[in-house]
């Protein structure tokens, strides 16, 4: 792991920002990346993620959670500990992962309460597919007048994803990764229209 604990995880934290808070603006964090050296089955985004939100206060799932070397080394790299899915601040979503696993992930996850509403899960999710095409229609806070985002999730993610989201202040936040170590965020702020072609 050649990556450096302050420069490079500090970019990243401030990639991650500005995405959250200019919901659908696709942000690179590839200089980074290139330092990554490992063998698992993540993206490299997504290591860098992990490592830069993680820590000891704090607890993560992963899907499909059948994984336990990436477990192990996520654990190792960051002292966060595993969680079941009702009780993880950070959910991270691997290539592949089912979108019944996912929407069943969502209707189980951390939304916050009333008086605690930053107690909420935080997703980490991979898509081969990250660009600013057709696909859906964002708008609200960080966006002057709508963003258009094209995933590999279909409606069905994203329903989930606005029923959960439809009790402002709680709700989940998103954060897209793809293996070209492109970034974007989807705070639950933000309102999602679908095209025709999702």
């Amino acid at each position: 792991m050649l990556i450096d604990q302050v420069h490079d995880l500090q970019y990243v934290y401030r990639r991650l920002l500005h995405s959250l808070s200019r919901p659908g603006t696709i942000s690179s964090i590839q200089k980074s990346a290139e330092k990554v050296d490992h063998s698992l089955p993540c993206f490299d985004a997504t290591l860098l993620c992990a490592m830069t939100l993680l820590d000891a206060e704090v607890s993560f799932h992963i899907l499909p959670n059948d994984d336990g070397d990436l477990i192990e080394k996520i654990s190792e790299y960051t002292l966060a500990n595993y969680a079941p899915i009702t009780e993880a601040d950070y959910i991270f979503v691997l290539c592949g992962t089912t979108e019944t696993m996912i929407t069943g992930a969502m209707e189980d996850c951390k939304i916050g309460t009333l008086i605690n509403p930053e107690h909420s899960a935080t997703w980490i999710m991979e898509s081969k597919t990250l660009t600013n095409h057709d696909g859906v229609t964002l708008s609200g806070p960080g966006i002057k007048h709508t963003a258009k985002l094209h995933l590999d999730y279909t409606v069905g993610m994203w329903n989930e994803r606005n029923e959960r989201t439809k009790e402002y202040p709680l709700g989940i936040d998103l954060i897209f990764v793809d293996n070209e170590a492109q970034i974007t965020g989807v705070p639950r702020t933000s309102i999602i229209e679908f095209m025709e072609v999702v």
